[in-house]
């Protein structure tokens, strides 16, 4: 697969050389397990390179699950997607199993926000 057909693909417009080499870098990042960092102005399209590297990865075929880590409360997030155990910390009752693994991406924006991709794995819940 080539740029060109990525951007069609994608819905990506714009043709310069630093966009065409982002491409060719997710292109590249994609086969591998890299974690990768993904940051840039609001409205860039970061969270299209998450979706790239996705479906030209191994993982193509499992879930695909985008959080906006900005709409939830900060101390939060971690517990309710890795899980936790019965007193961890105040107001847990009881064990929360892990229920996603990241193996994608964070994007990171101004003011300590950020965007983080997850891939669901299958986890037992016995």
């Amino acid at each position: 697969m080539d740029v060109q057909s990525i951007k069609q693909r994608f819905g990506i417009i714009g043709n310069s050389p630093l966009l065409s080499r982002s491409i060719d870098i997710a292109m590249q990042v994609a086969p591998t397990d890299l974690t990768v960092l993904i940051n840039g102005e609001s409205g860039s399209g970061k969270e299209v390179f998450p979706q790239i590297i996705h479906q030209l990865s191994p993982r193509k075929h499992g879930a695909y699950i985008a959080v906006n880590c900005g709409a939830i409360p900060e101390g939060t997030i971690d517990s309710e997607l890795f899980g936790h155990e019965a007193g961890a910390f105040t107001g847990s009752k009881r064990a929360v199993k892990c229920r996603m693994v990241p193996v994608c991406s964070t994007i990171r924006k101004p003011g300590n926000s950020c965007l983080r991709s997850w891939t669901s794995r299958t986890t037992s819940t016995t």
